[in-house]
């Protein structure tokens, strides 16, 4: 937990107010008081040896000028915490589903197309997310919806070594938020591209649905190995409800049969949700 009488950072960065947190730690709004433009300040406890600021400092960093990723403006430490400045952002979309509740087929098929867009572009560079969930995508500054962002890149990893994919390896852990993981995740699988696509589209179930069966088990302290294995379960048997739209279905159905080194064809799901959204102006 950060000191609260820490209030200016790097002799430059004023804390305002907070506006996010979890394991890694706090996220504040920030002003910088040389220039009077507001940022967002990334805020992670030494004492905690994860590192995963560090590593995010990192990706940013080489992910810079890439559209829908923001900017790193700074990173640094003291002797208590590691610091990262971006860009300050709007609402996440989990924010907007908390307001909204469910969203029209059109509007997440708007997104997807978004979301799809997004992934493409980290994948293009040789990494994977590994941590896609509504939390992690956000508005433009003053909640521009002209462009959607992608952020917190802690788990993020190279799927790439050197010019070669990496091998398919066996993992000890769920990778990132039980409810949006993919299934390979739950069966301790190395996570490929294939992986970022198939959380996609719990995100885009989710918002169709307004809620997924599994979500209340998926916050509980003590996750099991029964508990994972029946939450995996229902993830696979997702497809067999008649209530989702037939376009999530196939794109469940595609980004499930993917195998590990293969590449997503996203213009193709792109061009699928194009058309669905055609369709339903037209029957409108």
């Amino acid at each position: 937990m950060m000191n609260d009488k820490i209030l200016l950072i790097n002799n430059k960065y004023s804390l305002l107010q907070l506006i996010g947190s979890g394991s890694f730690g706090s996220i504040y709004k920030a002003e910088n008081i040389r220039t009077g433009e507001f940022i967002a300040i990334k805020i992670e406890p030494i004492s905690k040896k994860t590192k995963l600021l560090k590593n995010e400092s990192i990706i940013y960093q080489y992910l810079k000028n890439c559209e829908g990723i923001p900017n790193i403006k700074w990173f640094g430490k003291d002797n208590e915490n590691y610091y990262m400045v971006i860009n300050l952002l709007g609402d996440s979309l989990q924010q907007i589903k908390n307001r909204n509740n469910v969203f029209s087929l059109k509007q997440i098929l708007q997104i997807g197309i978004q979301l799809v867009k997004l992934l493409k572009t980290i994948h293009n560079q040789g990494l994977v997310h590994r941590d896609i969930k509504p939390d992690n995508f956000l508005l433009g500054a003053n909640n521009d919806t002209r462009q959607l962002y992608l952020i917190d890149f802690g788990f993020c990893k190279s799927y790439m070594c050197g010019n070669s994919h990496i091998d398919f390896n066996n993992t000890s852990n769920v990778i990132g938020s039980l409810t949006y993981a993919s299934i390979n995740s739950h069966n301790f699988k190395e996570l490929s591209r294939r992986d970022d696509m198939e959380s996609l589209g719990y995100l885009l179930l989710y918002f169709y649905l307004g809620t997924l069966k599994w979500q209340d088990m998926s916050y509980l302290n003590n996750i099991t190995s029964e508990l994972n294995s029946v939450i995996k379960q229902m993830k696979i048997s997702i497809i067999e409800d008649r209530s989702i739209p037939s376009v999530l279905i196939n794109y469940m159905k595609y980004v499930t049969s993917l195998d590990f080194k293969e590449e997503p064809l996203y213009n193709n799901i792109i061009k699928d949700f194009k058309c669905e959204i055609e369709n339903i102006i037209r029957n409108n």
